[in-house]
């Protein structure tokens, strides 16, 4: 019997644990090992964050749901990882020894690296359902004496899509308050040009995305590296092409949400040769860490390098499908070294995302994710906030009833009309 352990219940953690249980005889044990004892739908964050949603709409408790799938669960952080001795020591001093880990953690959030930004200094998150109520909350004063918005992306950071998202989204609820008159929007990014998205573009995402910016009286500063925050100020170089300084800007706002640069979470970085210098873990191209066997990693938390070098610093974002299919590898790799057997099964490198924009949304597929592609397609509609709820509907209904089944590619490739993507 062999004692499977996922380190990570969120949106790659849950569905690897009911994959691994309906993949692997009864025999052998799973156990999900998380710091809080509830799921998060961390894509719905941005509606959060505007009081489009109540926290009990995108979360649940954990425990009742994978034990009814036969899952064990430890509400617990993780203060070590002894890979070479494959066990978990956990907050409270006990252990958990492992045959197989499964690092889904995501990521650390790096405030730090900006001074004076994140939720303990003087900017807003979205990155987790804690710091997107407290948006909600500071959102709401706000609303009582509405001024200058920054909004956008740090040094560094990968995942932008929310942080459109998240503007799009602010800026439909003002104007359906009657407020978007009062507030002057800008969008700052590390990005190289708006909608580059750490892709590099994709399709016409970039004509597209400065049109709708400039329909919705959204300024932008791009190749943008923010260096401090103060009350009510940002503090912006922002570089040429060739990353001379351009112009230093002082930006006023009252209130902002800037998404962070990731870093990989503690306990998962200070293990030796298991991840890169900024705490991603490196594996091979079976999930698998480079130096320890039993272990395998999925998600925001593993080691992608960036599609091209820019000005300023991005990274490459892991989306939804993408880390479907890291997920649906691992378990067919841990179920063949069961068996006996080699590794055969690979990832897919390929991102597809519906991005809501309020009242209408932003689809994307890039195939493979670092170009040249063989399908690079980028299209907006109100279809596209229809599907993004719908969507979210259906994971958490997956979710809460253990399904094994590959969510992405059964609804969200359906909704964009795709069959199939090769892999």
């Amino acid at each position: 019997m062999a004692h499977i352990i996922i380190l990570g219940a969120g949106t790659g953690g849950m569905p690897a644990a009911y994959e691994l249980r309906e993949k692997l005889a009864k025999t052998h044990r799973i156990t999900v090992v998380n710091a809080v004892d509830y799921f998060q739908f961390v894509p719905s964050n941005p509606w959060l964050a505007v009081g489009w949603r109540e926290r009990e709409n995108i979360t649940f408790p954990i425990k009742p749901y994978l034990e009814k799938k036969g899952i064990d669960f430890v509400a617990q952080a993780v203060t070590r990882i002894d890979a070479a001795g494959s066990t978990l020591e956990l907050q409270d001093g006990s252990s958990l020894a492992y045959d197989y880990l499964v690092i889904t953690t995501g990521p650390k959030l790096s405030f730090d690296e900006v001074p004076g930004s994140g939720p303990d200094g003087h900017t807003h998150s979205i990155c987790n359902v804690d710091h997107a109520g407290q948006t909600w909350t500071d959102y709401q004063a706000f609303l009582n004496n509405p001024g200058p918005v920054i909004v956008g992306a740090m040094p560094g950071a990968s995942c932008f899509g929310p942080a459109y998202e998240f503007a799009f989204i602010l800026n439909r609820d003002l104007r359906r308050r009657k407020l978007r008159n009062k507030v002057p929007l800008t969008f700052v990014t590390s990005e190289p040009y708006i909608g580059h998205m750490g892709l590099g573009g994709v399709g016409d995402s970039k004509s597209m995305l400065e049109s709708e910016f400039r329909s919705n009286d959204i300024k932008w500063i791009t190749n943008a590296k923010v260096t401090k925050v103060e009350a009510g100020k940002m503090f912006v170089t922002e570089v040429d092409d060739s990353g001379n300084v351009k112009k230093e800007h002082e930006l006023p706002f009252k209130f902002s949400m800037m998404l962070p640069a990731f870093k990989g979470v503690d306990p998962v970085a200070a293990v030796e040769g298991l991840c890169n210098p900024r705490g991603f873990v490196l594996i091979d191209e079976f999930q698998r860490s480079r130096k320890y066997t039993n272990i395998f990693s999925a998600g925001v938390c593993v080691a992608i390098p960036p599609v091209e070098v820019t000005p300023v610093a991005t990274g490459a974002p892991k989306t939804g499908y993408m880390i479907e299919t890291m997920v649906g590898a691992i378990v067919h790799n841990i179920s063949a070294d069961l068996a006996g057997q080699p590794a055969t099964t690979k990832a897919s490198w390929n991102a597809v995302c519906l991005a809501d924009m309020g009242d209408t949304g932003a689809a994307f597929v890039a195939l493979p994710q670092i170009p040249p592609r063989n399908v690079n397609w980028f299209k907006k509609g109100k279809w596209v906030h229809v599907a993004k709820i719908a969507f979210e509907k259906y994971f958490l209904y997956k979710m809460k009833n253990g399904s094994s089944e590959p969510i992405y590619e059964k609804y969200m490739l359906k909704a964009l009309g795709i069959e199939r993507l090769e892999k």
